[in-house]
């Protein structure tokens, strides 16, 4: 995923309103008492929210499975001036040298995750990533999202340099979208390059994820709408959702086993 298409990601999102996201995640990441800290944001793409993050004071580290992403991001934080060690993992197997005090997944990135193993050993690496006390934060598109807004679909669009075709199919049987998406970029005078990109995403549900998180450990479990911090509606097309790593027990604090 994501190799020559990342020449061209952020001109396609121009319109996303990234700091406006990353203030969202910030006031999220309050709510669990971290007003500041070591944060890995994963599937970070070319840096959208890992850089204001960052601008806002958060100890950033970026991990995505892409080189082509992790390249951009780079080139886009040195020109900000920010010091931010992007590395290349897959977030399943998510290692880091220490233990930070969130771990973020934004922006779809656990609907490319297929199926609920791999969902649970994302949850697994995070937990064993964050710090006793620290946060797990993520979003992801609904199933109503990728069923009834982005199945079979027929998306095209145009401006000055850049031009997309962008064709989803969606499948019941595995809840997911194929996405076909081929890009016109403008070259030097009338040449285009022309960018070729297929990508599946699959739908999670809300259920399914709940109890992933209790497996891997995780408690304190909030669920948002998308971009409010009010519950989510029947037709939400993001779900926030935010857990807890337990603190350990204190000492002499466990309950005696029964004869």
């Amino acid at each position: 995923m994501y190799t020559a298409f990342a020449s061209v990601y952020d001109r396609l999102m121009s319109d996303v309103d990234y700091p406006a996201w990353a203030a969202f995640y910030q006031t999220l990441l309050t709510l669990y008492g971290l007003h500041a800290g070591k944060v890995c944001e994963c599937a970070c793409g070319t840096g959208g929210l890992t850089i204001p993050l960052a601008a806002m004071g958060y100890q950033m580290t970026g991990v995505d499975v892409s080189e082509e992403m992790l390249f951009e991001a780079s080139q886009k934080a040195r020109r900000a001036g920010a010091m931010i060690p992007f590395v290349k993992q897959d977030m399943r197997a998510l290692r880091l040298h220490r233990q930070m005090d969130a771990v973020l997944c934004t922006c779809d990135g656990l609907n490319y995750l297929p199926g609920p193993e791999d969902v649970l050993a994302f949850f697994h690496a995070a937990f064993q990533a964050i710090r006793p006390g620290g946060a797990l934060a993520f979003d992801v598109s609904t199933p109503y999202k990728l069923e009834r807004l982005l199945g079979d679909t027929f998306i095209g669009d145009e401006t000055a340099d850049i031009a997309y075709l962008w064709k989803n199919v969606y499948h019941p049987a595995t809840a997911s979208v194929d996405m076909a998406l081929s890009v016109f970029a403008r070259q030097q005078g009338e040449t285009y390059l022309r960018i070729s990109e297929r990508q599946t995403q699959y739908a999670h549900a809300l259920e399914t994820l709940e109890a992933l998180l209790a497996q891997a450990g995780f408690e304190g479990v909030r669920v948002f709408g998308d971009g409010t911090f009010a519950p989510p509606c029947a037709t939400e097309q993001r779900w926030h959702i935010a857990a807890r790593r337990p603190l350990p027990a204190p000492a002499g604090d466990e309950t005696p086993a029964r004869a």
